[in-house]
């Protein structure tokens, strides 16, 4: 799916719904949310260029892979009080279980797992 930030939340917002975490672990899905629109932006910011988002479901994490033309690595660097961006690996770290990043041909793949609060996991096997 190649998109801008607000269509990319709005399709991982459905998604997630589907899986009936907007019910269960809404604070969950915030971090995801936040996530695609981070990896999203750096894709067009940094990268200059379309983004392709992906999202799979295992049964123990939700992967966003987010495709981009650049094969810069992102890296979670310090922040600077005179910077005005350069937070949002910072912030995917904080959010996620895990992340990271590798290259791939044309490109790079940015992936984060989001594990589910224990209650959002056990609605999840009932459907």
């Amino acid at each position: 799916m190649s998109s801008d930030v607000k269509t990319a939340r709005d399709w991982a917002r459905e998604r997630l719904r589907t899986l009936g975490w907007t019910a269960s672990a809404p604070q969950t899905v915030d971090a995801v949310l936040l996530t695609v629109s981070e990896l999203v932006t750096n894709a067009h910011v940094h990268a200059h260029s379309d983004a392709q988002l992906v999202m799979t479901w295992d049964n123990r994490c939700v992967h966003v892979a987010v495709h981009d033309a650049s094969a810069s690595l992102p890296k979670a660097r310090s922040p600077s009080t005179e910077a005005v961006g350069g937070r949002g690996m910072l912030l995917v770290d904080a959010l996620a279980d895990s992340w990271e990043a590798r290259p791939c041909p044309y490109g790079k793949t940015v992936v984060a797992c989001f594990r589910p609060p224990p209650t959002a996991q056990n609605s999840n096997e009932e459907d």
